[in-house]
């Protein structure tokens, strides 16, 4: 830095802290004659406890850490360091010296002295972001325990039998589930199997007892170990609070042998196996047979119907979040087996089998092959329509402030995106956190909600802890070819990969983002960060939009605000750009949020109702969604109690929802109970297949939504079944006039009404 070089270089460091406060500093590391290997830091007379960032910290997961840091010859290295200074510290000088000492390389001193204040920080120096003190959250293990996660109950278990507020499992000898209920419907025709098949078939192995390793509320552990004179297999598996099942197999070869196969079978009854999404696949009815071969961001699956289903993610890459267009690692290894595993489904009478495969391959004696997968048990929670009607959303990017008028409609929730005068800059809210404050206070006291653009994927160049990010290589900060924004070029110059960019409008500033790794300790700043902001700006929740981190940081997260500020609400934003569907790459994800808002590029007039059922409604996870590319269609969004959000307009179609929205309030939707044409005691039918129907029912009061995915027009009879409702027959139904929806009309007992397309 040209501050470094105008004051020239020293070895003594003097500055002031506060008590309280976390204080920051650096120490540049210049490998003048020759590459400095392997670089420590060691601290005398301190009296506190320092910690320099660059060589060691805590990973996303808890687990502490030490960095192997190189400096090429010539080149400068910034080391930061954080000194904690506790509350009672003494006023005056204290003082410290740091040893930088490399493997190669005789130690160097630096002499640190400062000065603490008798003034009290009570936020460590949070608040203002020169101070750096927030590069301590680097280190945080906020969110990271067993307990239990709101909404969901503490486990159970008995015997084998593990109960979840989602459903029951079942644990057989070798660890596995022998069965699997949810809704208090069996989703297995017979236990799920892990098979080591050879030339000899089907390797039979000799199985311990089963050993619960843990029982909190929030997760259970055991182990099952099971072998024969040719192999080992242990198997390790943890069920979670909201019915997440992760499994671990390590298979140890005492001998040399030849695999012809090691695969999962999951044996689901077919009258659970209605629908299929995943391994290559859109959502929609599952198949009778189907192979598949790794390709593509795919490796997980689901299979069910609305009122049971299980997820299976197949585990071991180097990355394990969401697969987004960002980040396409290499599938797991084991599964993958160079390209010789696969998945299968097959159907053999009342049983629905799909298979993951990893193909054959010889091993060695003393060969050790782990095979890492995970379930979830779905629905994960109950459909809670009362908030799906009442919680209506107002999204507009540029203008994040509804009108006056627009409070008339009924929204309740506001989401305010980045790149405006609110939020300026992409996943840093920490810069205009007063402008959030007084947004979110406003807004409150017209009784309504403020969530927040606020996620990892990229980052603003605006970051106050841009340099100390910088610092640590590519442990945070992706490398890449460079280029973009011209101010990302004279500063950063290369080793880094350009994102989102924006000039923002009414701000006078411009916002150039780059690309974060996959998992760091910026995950871990994130948790703090989005703790500071629920306490300092009052924002009731998150908007999420294709994020990059996995279920873990959802838990925290949701642990953090529901302690913060109860009733949190996160919804999640995602297209079909990158996959089949965003469905399958965020079902783990589906425990901790509210709303989905699946939708962009997505083809609403060419999508059959399977599709939309599971890919677009999130009804068969126990969620639901609105609309959003072109408007969606919205009769057929009816039916799956969806519309687009306000105001999202797309140019020369309609899409306002508000004119729904007062059918909606007339009837008094929010207090009914919604019953489709997927639910077994389904209350209306058509005479036509490509129509379908969803009744709404409330008191004496029935609305029924009908939408036809017909080709051509169509001629249909609605059959009410009154009895079920526990209502007389009524002669005569009504159709309201909805404004660029539908005219008014009549429809009397014997007279069937013709429709168009989509109507």
């Amino acid at each position: 830095p040209y501050k470094w070089v105008k004051e020239n270089t020293s070895d003594k460091l003097m500055d002031t802290a506060c008590r309280n406060e976390y204080f920051t500093f650096q120490i540049a590391v210049f490998a003048s004659t020759k590459t400095l290997e392997n670089i420590h830091a060691t601290y005398e007379k301190s009296g506190f406890n320092v910690t320099c960032f660059n060589l060691e910290g805590i990973d996303s997961k808890g687990n502490p850490f030490v960095k192997n840091v190189h400096v090429e010859q010539g080149k400068i290295q910034p080391l930061w360091f954080g000194v904690d200074v506790p509350v009672n510290a003494l006023p005056g000088w204290h003082y410290m010296n740091v040893w930088i000492t490399a493997a190669n390389s005789g130690p160097q001193k630096v002499e640190v002295a400062f000065y603490v204040k008798k003034r009290i920080l009570e936020d460590r120096g949070d608040s203002e972001l020169w101070r750096h003190s927030r590069l301590r959250w680097l280190n945080s293990t906020m969110g990271i325990d067993d307990k239990v996660v709101a909404p969901y109950k503490p486990l159970q278990v008995q015997q084998h039998t593990i109960t979840a507020s989602t459903g029951t499992v079942t644990l057989n000898e070798a660890g596995l589930p022998a069965t699997i209920k949810a809704n208090n419907l069996a989703v297995l025709r017979r236990p799920v199997d892990f098979i080591i098949e050879t030339d000899a078939g089907k390797e039979k192995l000799n199985t311990t007892p089963l050993q619960f390793t843990k029982k909190t509320g929030g997760k259970i552990a055991w182990e099952s170990v099971a072998s024969n004179d040719q192999m080992q297999v242990t198997c390790n598996g943890v069920m979670e609070c909201d019915g997440y099942i992760s499994y671990s197999f390590k298979t140890y070869f005492k001998k040399a042998i030849t695999i012809k196969d090691i695969r999962l079978e999951l044996p689901v009854k077919k009258k659970e196996a209605q629908y299929f999404m995943g391994m290559g696949l859109s959502g929609g009815l599952c198949p009778q047979t189907y192979n598949w071969k790794w390709k593509g961001p795919q490796d997980a699956c689901w299979i069910g119907n609305t009122d049971a289903g299980l997820y299976c993610e197949l585990r071991g890459a180097s990355y394990m979040g969401p697969l987004l267009n960002l980040y396409h690692p290499a599938p797991p290894a084991s599964w993958y087996n160079n390209n010789l595993g696969g998945f299968n489904i097959s159907t053999s009478g009342d049983t629905v089998i799909t298979s993951a495969t990893s193909g054959e391959r010889s091993v060695s004696a003393g060969d050790t092959l782990r095979f890492d997968f995970a379930l979830l048990i779905t629905p994960v929670k109950k459909i809670n329509t009362r908030q799906q009607f009442l919680n209506r959303y107002y999204h507009n990017g540029k203008m994040p402030a509804p009108a006056e008028s627009d409070l008339q409609s009924g929204i309740k929730i506001i989401n305010v995106h980045h790149a405006n005068t609110v939020n300026p800059y992409i996943n840093y809210p920490f810069i205009s956190t007063d402008s959030i404050k007084a947004f979110t206070t406003r807004w409150h006291q017209k009784g309504l909600k403020v969530k927040l653009y606020y996620t990892i994927r990229e980052l603003s160049n605006q970051a106050a802890e841009l340099w100390a990010l910088r610092s640590l290589g590519d442990e945070v900060l992706a490398d890449g070819n460079g280029g973009g924004y011209v101010w990302l070029r004279e500063h950063l110059g290369n080793h880094y990969r350009p994102e989102w960019f924006a000039n923002i409008t009414g701000y006078g500033a411009s916002d150039a983002a780059i690309l974060t790794s996959g998992d760091s300790r910026w995950y871990n700043y994130y948790i703090e960060g989005l703790n500071w902001l629920v306490r300092n700006t009052g924002i009731d929740g998150l908007y999420l939009d294709d994020v990059a981190y996995d279920r873990n940081m959802l838990k925290r997260m949701r642990k953090v605000m529901d302690k913060a500020r109860p009733g949190c609400i996160i919804d999640l934003h995602s297209n079909t750009g990158f996959s089949k569907g965003p469905a399958t790459q965020y079902t783990e994800f589906f425990p901790y949020i509210n709303k989905i808002w699946f939708g962009e590029s997505f083809l609403y007039d060419k999508m059959p109702p399977e599709n939309w059922i599971v890919e677009v409604s999130g009804i068969p996870f126990g969620l639901m969604g609105d609309m959003l590319h072109a408007g969606g269609n919205p009769w057929r969004g009816m039916v799956y109690g969806m519309t687009v959000r306000y105001p999202w307009y797309t140019e020369g179609i309609n899409c306002d929802p508000r004119n729904i929205w007062k059918v909606w309030d007339g009837f008094g939707i929010a207090d009914a109970r919604m019953v489709g044409y997927w639910d077994k005691n389904k209350l209306v039918t058509t005479s036509d297949s490509s129509v379908l129907a969803t009744a709404y029912v409330k008191n004496n009061k029935i609305l029924i939504a009908v939408a036809s995915w017909a080709r051509e027009k169509v001629s249909v009879k609605i059959f009410v079944d009154w009895k079920k409702i526990g209502e007389q027959p009524t002669k005569r139904m009504s159709a309201p006039f909805i404004e660029k929806y539908k005219d008014a009309a009549r429809c009397d007992k014997k007279e069937p009404k013709e429709e168009k397309r989509g109507t």
